[in-house]
């Protein structure tokens, strides 16, 4: 395969991405509006399955396009191109530009992919250093210790004390070190610390840094959807969410742990999103929830402006799909011709001259304009199916003439007819 084609299969994957994207965010968040009085675990379940499909679709379809050498764009490019601007339409002119643009359109998503696959980089190196460098104070890593012990956490957790940090993170699975901000331990009460550690030990548990790191590989591949953004947005508010639940379950005590949250607002603090951090979602209506979780129930139900990415994600996917109607081709004024050299003469079946069967085959092709057939159909049968077959199998390999309007090549149907006598 060339250079070119690898190119081409990468870039039409990128653009059928779009329509392909928005499709998975309009379910996504279709579902969780019909979902917003379930648990949050149910609804975290189904963010994540939707960034799943998110990156699955477009690995499967540059997976097949690379085995099977598909590096056009395909009638699903040419409706979503179609779809960009109202009222145009659908016309092979669209895909042909997009096909000019694929170099710049991979090269500019290789860049901005590479830049943020840096940006990953340097945050787990800043935590994998301050894992290693940054002090340890005994007490508090013995009331780690206890916790983990008490959530039936069997792996070692690390505590160390950060200057600069706004907000208790969490990083690593195997090796798993919790960074708690110095400014934490000096002015926070250590009953409202521990229930902020608390918070981090549920992360642990559930073994959330993997499925984070996993949604910052998604949101560098994939960084031009919004649909990404969004799902993956969601997939971290449910997220704090089922651990505050853990959290305060294990507590038995949610009000301290909404306390704590509430000092926690008070300061200043910045998300590092390599890690999981208490100071995830909104603090505001995390407190709530915990202080009076039947009236979340209401607020969800009332609250119009969660409606906002359902009806942004549903007017792109209208806006893509609004010329989806299957394009009327034009009309040739002068037809396909078959050259009859560039494929095989139908044979005879042995079944057929057997039983002395004659008759005539109708086909019909679709020609592009390079003149290769992209569709191939019997449209009158002889009346014998085995007959029928060796045309299509032996005409379908023909390539044709393109067909011509205005001098200028067209895709169009033709018909081709063979009959078959015997001597």
């Amino acid at each position: 395969m060339s250079a070119a084609d690898i190119i081409g299969s990468i870039g039409w994957t990128l653009v059928h991405f779009l329509w392909q994207g928005a499709l998975v965010g309009c379910a996504t968040a279709v579902a969780l509006a019909l979902m917003r009085n379930a648990r949050p675990e149910s609804r975290y379940l189904v963010a994540c399955l939707g960034l799943a499909l998110c990156l699955a679709w477009p690995a499967l379809e540059l997976v097949l396009r690379l085995v099977n050498g598909a590096g056009g764009g395909g009638d699903a490019a040419v409706l979503f191109a179609a779809g960009l601007v109202a009222g145009t339409p659908i016309d092979d002119s669209w895909s042909l530009f997009l096909g000019e643009q694929l170099a710049w359109v991979v090269g500019t998503w290789a860049a901005c992919a590479l830049a943020l696959s840096v940006r990953m980089a340097l945050g787990l190196l800043w935590i994998g250093r301050a894992a290693a460098h940054e002090r340890h104070d005994p007490a508090w890593q013995a009331c780690a210790e206890r916790m983990a012990a008490r959530f039936g956490i069997d792996r070692a957790v690390r505590l160390r004390i950060v200057e600069g940090l706004g907000s208790p993170v969490t990083a690593g699975w195997w090796r798993p070190v919790v960074l708690v901000p110095a400014s934490l331990v000096s002015g926070m009460p250590a009953h409202l610390l521990e229930a902020l550690l608390a918070h981090e030990m549920a992360h642990i548990k559930r073994h959330d840094y993997l499925v984070n790191l996993g949604q910052n590989v998604v949101e560098t591949l994939l960084f031009y959807h919004p649909a990404v953004w969004w799902i993956s947005g969601r997939i971290r508010v449910e997220r704090e969410q089922v651990a505050d639940d853990f959290a305060a379950r294990q507590l038995g005590e949610p009000r301290r742990l909404a306390l704590a949250l509430s000092e926690l607002e008070k300061l200043q603090f910045s998300t590092h999103h390599l890690a999981q951090a208490a100071n995830g979602g909104d603090l505001m209506s995390r407190i709530k929830r915990l202080i009076r979780p039947e009236s979340q129930t209401l607020g969800q139900a009332l609250n119009w402006k969660a409606a906002i990415p359902v009806l942004g994600l549903a007017a792109m996917c209208t806006a893509v799909f609004a010329h989806a109607a299957p394009a009327k081709l034009a009309e040739a004024e002068q037809p396909a011709i078959a050259n009859f050299r560039s494929c095989a003469k139908p044979q005879y079946p042995a079944e057929s001259i057997k039983l002395n069967h004659t008759g005539t085959v109708s086909l019909a092709f679709l020609v592009a304009k390079n003149g290769k057939v992209k569709e191939a159909k019997i449209d009158k049968s002889s009346g014998h199916v085995p007959l029928d077959e060796a045309t299509h199998s032996a005409l379908a390999k023909c390539s044709f003439k393109p067909a011509t309007t205005k001098g200028k090549p067209v895709e169009a149907w033709t018909k081709v007819q063979y009959v078959w006598t015997l001597e």
